[in-house]
């Protein structure tokens, strides 16, 4: 049999098969649709928002769809064009005409990707900065520790119960720079809660301790480590940052939708990183107010250690506001 006869009968089965395939994902995918919310489409596999600042953040996720979307149809337009339209069996021609050295080509496919990948620059540079400002004093202050494995909340308020402080910042947020200590409310004696993995949400039982905000309150976190480099992400917030020793990263975000949520590490921290669980509970400032006061009365007054103290140096480089 000739080679010719040989592929021609090797693509039989296939071509039976085709229909088979095609049927079998059509009806995967309508099987896995059917529990789709049509309504969260727009949001493109983002949760739904929960913060003052997350849509922005969804805008830049939409706007980045939107443009590789179209990039997209623009090339795939083009391969399907050179492959209707110079096809062999169309043109007869063996080899077709080849374009060496054409100028414009060239310079097309240079300078349009860097005005695509300058325009997603703007944007992110645009909105990161947005996200990181910080305000002059924050409503609220809490110092996020990690640690294998769990997380640790210190809340930085003048809370009824707990002892004064005076005008020094406890030794326990010594690894805070100046720069951020320096918004700290006087007098602030403060709460915290800890967890450890077994932890769980007494409301619902989701493992991790419980991380507590106000409704319709600016809250600031101060991200600090005690050992290894883990990753703070609220999954409704729509971002997350690195809590890393030796450094104290910071964000600022105002909630506004009361619930429970899924917080995790987003950074392998090491064999237990999975288990790096927490909830954040919105409520109203009322009852925000009410836990601190149920925290100093259990006793947990004062701060845990924030973690890794940092160089004199890296402490205060910055002494600007990001």
């Amino acid at each position: 049999m000739s080679p010719n006869g040989s592929d021609r009968s090797s693509r039989r089965p296939m071509r039976r098969k085709l229909p088979q395939v095609l049927t079998a994902g059509l009806v995967l995918a309508t099987a896995s649709g059917c529990s789709y919310n049509w309504e969260d489409f727009p949001r493109l596999g983002m949760p739904t928002p929960v913060t003052e600042e997350a849509p922005r953040i969804l805008s830049l996720w939409q706007g980045s769809w939107a443009a590789a979307l179209a990039t997209g149809v623009l090339v795939w337009g083009l391969i399907l064009w050179s492959v209707i339209f110079h096809r062999r069996s169309r043109t007869k021609v063996e080899v077709p005409q080849q374009t060496r050295y054409n100028m414009p080509i060239e310079a097309l496919y240079t300078v349009v990707p860097l005005i695509i990948v300058s325009v997603f620059f703007y944007f992110t540079a645009r909105d990161e900065s947005k996200l990181l400002e910080l305000s002059p004093k924050p409503a609220h202050t809490i110092n996020v520790v990690g640690y294998q494995w769990s997380w640790g909340f210190n809340y930085i308020e003048n809370v009824e119960g707990s002892p004064s402080t005076g005008d020094e910042v406890p030794k326990e947020l010594d690894a805070i720079p100046d720069k951020f200590r320096e918004d700290f409310p006087k007098d602030a004696g403060g709460v915290y809660d800890v967890g450890i993995p077994g932890t769980r949400n007494p409301q619902n039982g989701n493992p991790g301790p419980t991380l507590w905000l106000p409704k319709g309150e600016k809250v600031r976190f101060v991200l600090t480590s005690r050992d290894v480099i883990h990753s703070f992400w609220v999954v409704p917030f729509l971002m997350k940052q690195d809590v890393i020793p030796g450094h104290t990263n910071s964000f600022e975000v105002t909630p506004k939708k009361e619930g429970t949520y899924m917080g995790k590490c987003a950074e392998l921290c090491g064999v237990d990183h999975s288990r790096m669980l927490f909830n954040v509970k919105i409520v109203s400032p009322e009852r925000y107010q009410q836990h601190l006061e149920e925290l100093a009365e259990k006793g947990q007054t004062g701060y845990v250690p924030a973690g890794i103290e940092q160089t004199d140096p890296a402490r205060n480089a910055e002494t600007n506001k990001l």
